[in-house]
């Protein structure tokens, strides 16, 4: 496909950047509906986290199988396809899943719930995997960033307000007080994935009836590399073994919360990644072949730091309803202070990642010196004066919008302070960028274990801060200097989203065994990796004569 000196495709560039509002409202609105369930059917917080596992590991599925179909059929399927057609059949698998949600949210069945929830996200594995590539065709390439950068602040505009909605659907008020959820209906949750079932059809009819729209086909030939394809092979049979057993054992009506089974699991599940991954490094030093891009040790760090992202960036906020409610239990207040105004906070959470992606993308549009200081101040609290609208238009009631409801987060304007100030000192360098906000994030999420009150729920909001520009970091870092094998390693790289379904469920069990301070822990150690993942690659890249600083920070999340 040749995109250089095109015309901006406007119409199918807005389609295309709906569909990444919806990817951000149904991620962010897990974080409402996990204690929602937990409340609804008795579930304990590591059986609630189990959304968190159906939704993310249909991403490493859905990656997977491309991958496998494409080595066994000797052709890469979605280059064949078409870009176009790619994000066609996604949004068809999640038009599916949505209007599954509608019988399985009326049957008050979770298993059924978790099943209609992993149909969507595999709709969104396929679209996701197109989308970012297919971005890049609807204009010039050189403004392909731009459009990136555009669609991923979309993205987070939807995980924003994704949780003020659903909060509405679910509760008919942006207040959670979960002694009140198990009476309360399911029906207007029905209809509304039912409207977002029937708006994904409506996006890919579009696609798929537009005449102007590039098919988005490549090179569809593929190199069959064995000894990647069976290890990728072993890991996943490891992993859809371990969640199996943990879906069958823990969506039944009866089960023994004293077991420790579940954690076994998790960890067998996590060393069967890590260890094969770093056997496929060790091993492709005496003879790479075979083993395609894994033989980067860059790449296979990368995915570990993929891995360890996602994990922290879904577990922070979906454990947050436990830590407000456990917060308002040890601090005496009777009026739920916190546990009411979870909603906002879990929107202030994802909105602190659209904080963090406006301002890094500043960086896009060449501002001299000057300005540029002055927009890496303005543009962050523009972003945080969308998130006190977008609450103030969520509470709004009888008396119209009132400031008094945004108030309990006003001070996180000075959290924001922080990671200016990370921004200024990372020098727009994407390893020593990730550095300091890895270093960062474990400082916040150690306040957040050992503080209480406002200091610690700040804290733990603030990782979004921190998180908010990490996958371009990595993305970026991973893929330097794979050359023909750019295009695996970034599927892979896809694949670790993987890490949402087994960092929360890990957090939720340890939880369960000692206290949601402690479980935070977790995200410590992966906050921890992701700093020595900054640290390491730049002596990797190094060796193979690639100038870190010189990386640009391209695509979205």
């Amino acid at each position: 496909m040749n995109t250089a000196n095109k015309q901006t495709n406007y119409p199918a560039l807005y389609t295309l950047i709906g569909v990444f509002f919806f990817w951000g409202f149904i991620g962010a609105s897990n974080g409402v509906f996990i204690p929602f369930c937990k409340a609804k059917f008795n579930l304990s917080q590591f059986q609630s986290q189990l959304i968190d596992s159906a939704f993310y590991f249909a991403y490493y599925i859905g990656a997977f199988l491309l991958f496998l179909f494409s080595v066994i059929g000797k052709k890469d399927f979605l280059n064949s396809w078409g870009l176009k057609n790619g994000i066609v059949y996604g949004l068809i698998l999640s038009v599916i899943g949505a209007f599954v949600m509608f019988p399985a949210l009326g049957s008050n069945d979770f298993a059924f719930i978790l099943g209609a929830l992993f149909i969507i996200a595999l709709g969104f594995s396929l679209q996701q995997t197109a989308a970012q590539p297919f971005a890049i065709s609807l204009g010039d390439e050189s403004t392909g960033a731009h459009r990136l950068n555009l669609a991923g602040g979309i993205n987070s505009f939807g995980t924003t307000i994704g949780p003020i909605v659903f909060a509405l659907a679910l509760l008919g008020t942006t207040k959670l007080d979960e002694s009140l959820i198990p009476g309360l209906s399911l029906g207007i949750v029905q209809w509304l994935y039912v409207i977002i079932g029937v708006a994904f059809l409506i996006a890919a009819l579009l696609f798929k009836l537009s005449k102007k729209l590039p098919d988005g086909k490549n090179d569809a030939t593929i190199e069959n590399e064995s000894k990647a394809t069976l290890l990728l092979s072993i890991i996943t049979i490891v992993l859809v073994a371990v969640l199996s057993i943990i879906f069958i054992q823990y969506t039944k009506s009866e089960v023994d919360h004293n077991s420790n089974l579940s954690l076994y699991l998790i960890i067998i599940g996590i060393l069967a990644l890590v260890f094969g991954l770093t056997f496929a490094m060790q091993s492709s030093k005496s003879n790479p072949d075979g083993w395609g891009a894994l033989k980067y040790p860059q790449l296979v760090l990368g995915m570990l730091g993929i891995f360890a992202y996602v994990g922290v960036e879904v577990a922070i906020q979906s454990n947050l309803g436990e830590y407000l409610k456990v917060l308002d239990s040890k601090s005496g207040n009777s009026d739920k202070y916190w546990e009411n105004i979870t909603p906002m906070l879990i929107s202030l959470y994802w909105g602190s990642l659209m904080i963090g992606r406006w301002t890094g993308a500043i960086s896009v549009f060449n501002l001299k010196s000057l300005k540029k200081q002055i927009a890496f101040i303005v543009v962050p609290y523009i972003a945080f004066l969308v998130i006190l609208i977008s609450n103030m238009i969520g509470n709004m009631g009888d008396e119209g919008m009132k400031f008094s409801t945004i108030i309990p987060i006003l001070p996180y304007a000075l959290v924001i302070i922080i990671q200016i100030f990370g921004f200024k000192l990372g020098q727009e360098k994407p390893a020593k960028t990730l550095q300091i906000f890895g270093l960062m994030g474990m400082i916040a999420m150690i306040f957040g274990v050992f503080s209480s009150g406002s200091i610690g729920v700040f804290a733990l909001v603030s990782g979004g801060l921190f998180c908010s520009v990490m996958w371009p970091c990595i993305f970026s870092l991973a893929t330097q200097g794979l050359g023909k094998y750019t295009s695996q390693g970034s599927a892979f790289l896809i694949m670790m989203i993987l890490g949402g379904a087994f960092i929360p469920p890990l957090q939720g069990k340890l939880a369960d065994m000692f206290s949601i301070e402690i479980s935070y822990l977790v995200c410590v150690v992966c906050f921890a990796y992701l700093t020595l993942f900054a640290i390491l690659v730049k002596g990797i890249l190094k060796k193979q004569n690639i100038d870190v600083d010189s990386i640009e920070v391209e695509g979205s999340h």
